[in-house]
């Protein structure tokens, strides 16, 4: 799949949204990308995940472990290790860090990737590779279904995605004219309790 074909499946379930956008990095923005309503379709989700995981077998080879970040990435880390036929794990925040718990591990040897939904600016990634590399397994990188940095996200590993856009974002004390008009709401679910 490619760009346009990805932004075609997040338009047929109405998930490319456009108004004022809080963005969960604190940035505003015209355009929205909600996966949720992406990923609320089982079949949609595995196209997506299916085509992500082709791309990271293509990139590394085998995979024995994906962790998704909670929340964003519980859901397409799931579809993506069903497709690839491996393990699937998550990291949740605890005290406010990312960390794993509920009796998940990694062996030595194991591969690992992380799988994300989007990746804005690559804070959840690199948490993530924090929290799994207290473990023994070699984490070699990380996937996301939309890259929104257009590949400019610095995640600290290699970063495979299977859409890359550039959607522009503001700093909140720097709008345009046009979204200072719109009323800004957070769609988002960093912070969520």
């Amino acid at each position: 799949m490619n760009t346009e074909e990805v932004l075609s499946e997040f338009r047929k379930v109405d998930a490319l949204l456009e108004g004022h956008f809080i963005l969960s990095s604190g940035r505003r923005s015209p355009v929205f990308l909600q996966k949720a309503l992406v990923f609320s379709h089982p079949a949609t989700s595995e196209k997506l995940c299916a085509a992500l995981a082709e791309k990271l077998k293509a990139q590394f080879g085998q995979i024995d472990v994906v962790c998704g970040p909670a929340v964003g990435g519980l859901i397409p880390g799931y579809e993506t290790a069903r497709a690839l036929g491996c393990r699937a794990i998550f990291t949740e925040r605890q005290d406010g860090e990312m960390t794993l718990r509920r009796g998940f591990d990694i062996k030595e040897g194991e591969r690992v990737v992380v799988v994300e939904d989007i990746v804005t600016t690559g804070l959840s990634m690199r948490e993530t590779f924090t929290a799994l590399n207290k473990f023994d397994g070699d984490v070699i990188g990380g996937a996301c279904v939309v890259d929104r940095s257009n590949g400019e996200a610095e995640v600290g590993l290699p970063l495979v995605s299977l859409a890359a856009v550039d959607f522009p974002d503001f700093d909140p004390d720097d709008l345009p004219a046009e979204l200072k008009d719109i009323p800004a709401i957070k769609p988002g679910s960093r912070g969520l309790k």
